[in-house]
């Protein structure tokens, strides 16, 4: 908290100091916990005057299922509602793992640096593959989190936007950072997290908002959509809207989503509901819903008829990414004494 609080002080004093990095997995299209979790402040980085690099994390699709898909159609759904959102193709560079050899060969250096038991005991892991239904974890799910620290520090950020359940990671990658640092002298910073206003927003069914559960609202559904989701989203039989995350859950969840959207603290929004009950909770949440993502949606209707925009924006982002990964193993394999001519 208050590495993230000194993100914020930065924000406004410094922002040219701070270079973000954050990726998604083009396993589905982005819902609301992406956004509230991460894109609203991607685009507050960006608006501040942080340099940007946005990774489709293509190659981290296989790390939990044996059928990609259909992944092209997911990497353009995903570059689509990150621009669509606000991300700006002129400052933020956007590229796929996959097109990036230089960034993937940085894990090998890195693996040295972290011990089996250490991502073993990462609760990310352990939860990525719970929620996939694997119950031998394979290598790559395994080192998941050292692909991230490749990811992130390939082109050296210092911050990065996330929620509260991907702390381990990021504190996975500020390890490599240091150790590498230790054993080859200084070459990357140990990047903090700008953690989002949503400490945990659930899915629908009151369990971890997930793609796969189809407990999600994406960014993509139309406000009719929408409606018909949140009609089925949990509360309870209590008619008084109360907000007590501990022991109403599901309505203290709807009554955050409303607070972001509104920007009204959840108690307030409770209190104005009353006795309205679910149905009156539902009916606020999907107005707020419908009004805070029609930019977004208007947006990106206007964009997805055209495939050649989103192929022009994923080859200039790779080309700047490979530009920047190639230098940086250079730097890595110099520290590490690995240069021969």
């Amino acid at each position: 908290m208050a590495r993230s609080a000194a993100i914020e002080k930065r924000l406004e004093e410094n922002p040219e100091s701070l270079r973000m990095l954050t990726g998604d997995r083009p396993t589905g299209a982005l819902h609301i916990g992406h956004y509230f979790g991460s894109i609203r402040n991607r685009v507050k980085l960006q608006q501040s005057g942080a340099e940007i690099w946005q990774l489709i994390a293509d190659y981290q699709v296989i790390t939990d299922r044996e059928m990609l898909g259909d992944i092209r159609g997911s990497v353009h759904s995903l570059t689509l509602d990150n621009i669509a959102a606000g991300l700006d193709p002129e400052r933020a560079t956007i590229f796929t793992h996959s097109a990036v050899p230089a960034l993937n060969q940085l894990m090998l250096p890195f693996l040295s640096l972290v011990s089996v038991a250490e991502l073993q005991r990462n609760p990310t892991v352990k939860d990525e593959a719970k929620t996939a239904g694997i119950t031998s974890i394979g290598g790559l799910l395994l080192t998941y989190p050292v692909h991230q620290a490749a990811d992130i520090l390939f082109c050296k950020a210092n911050v990065v936007p996330v929620g509260r359940d991907q702390l381990p990671h990021l504190e996975q990658t500020r390890v490599v950072a240091r150790r590498f640092n230790e054993r080859y002298g200084a070459t990357f910073p140990e990047p903090d997290a700008l953690l989002s206003e949503a400490t945990l927003i659930l899915g629908l069914d009151g369990t971890k908002m997930s793609k796969s559960k189809g407990n999600v609202i994406e960014l993509r559904m139309t406000a009719d959509e929408t409606a018909k989701k949140l009609k089925g989203a949990k509360t309870d039989s209590d008619r008084v809207i109360t907000y007590d995350p501990e022991h109403r859950p599901e309505v203290a969840n709807l009554l955050l989503l409303i607070s972001l959207c509104e920007g009204v603290a959840p108690e307030l929004v409770a209190e104005e509901i009353g006795d309205g009950g679910g149905g009156a909770l539902k009916k606020r949440l999907t107005e707020a819903i419908n009004t805070e993502l029609a930019p977004l949606r208007a947006r990106r209707l206007e964009l997805e008829g055209d495939a050649a925009y989103v192929a022009d924006i994923l080859r200039a982002g790779n080309a700047r990414a490979n530009e920047v990964a190639e230098a940086t193993l250079d730097e890595v394999r110099e520290r590490m004494g690995m240069v021969y001519t």
